[in-house]
């Protein structure tokens, strides 16, 4: 492929994945991640700080867009309520994706430790901002981390169902699935202001 060819900022994400599928992440650098998408690896460092971005790239894009829908919710609603509508545009945004570069990406990151790690520091940095709303908001400190850690929890193991599933259910329906389990297991409690 030529180097004037569209979308290589795609072509680099699906060659790393194949990439990563056959010979792992480890032993796959960012050079052959880039001869396999037909564009220079100078093309692959315009596009990604290094071949962890490919898995992680998109993530502040999607943590602006949890955080504007808490931000966005109505003021009367809960704390787990107003989490859920972040979990929404979560949602309408990874939605948009393929499952089945979502399955890859889930199955490199379940076999590379550090990446596991590497996912959830970027949870935990999304629970702490969805957090710091929460509270403006009025929640207790208390109440607002454990909604927004729920939160995440819910988000990554609706993510992890998605992109397994052999159904044909969307991500947006697999979340609120989830969050549903979440307030089952919680009593049905919405998590009140404090």
């Amino acid at each position: 492929m030529g180097r004037w060819e569209p979308d290589s900022r795609g072509r680099l994400r699906q060659a790393a994945l194949a990439l990563y599928a056959e010979r792992g992440f480890d032993q796959t650098t960012a050079a052959e991640i880039a001869a396999r998408a037909g564009v220079t690896e100078r093309t692959f460092f315009r596009h990604f700080v290094d071949k962890r971005e490919v898995l992680f790239g998109g993530f502040e894009i999607l943590k602006g867009r949890i955080v504007a829908g808490v931000t966005g919710a109505p003021a009367q609603q809960t704390p787990l309520e107003a989490v859920a509508c972040g979990l929404d545009a979560a949602a309408a945004m990874l939605g948009e994706g393929r499952r089945d570069l979502a399955a890859q990406r889930q199955a490199v990151i379940a076999a590379n430790p550090e990446l596991g790690e590497r996912e959830r520091a970027k949870l935990a940095d999304c629970a702490a901002a969805v957090a710091a709303i929460l509270r403006q908001r009025g929640v207790g400190a208390l109440q607002a981390t454990l909604a927004a850690e729920a939160g995440m929890a819910v988000l990554r193991v609706a993510i992890e169902t998605w992109a397994t599933s052999t159904d044909d259910r969307s991500l947006s329906v697999v979340m609120e699935a989830a969050m549903g389990e979440l307030r089952a297991v919680t009593g049905g409690s919405g998590v009140g202001a404090a």
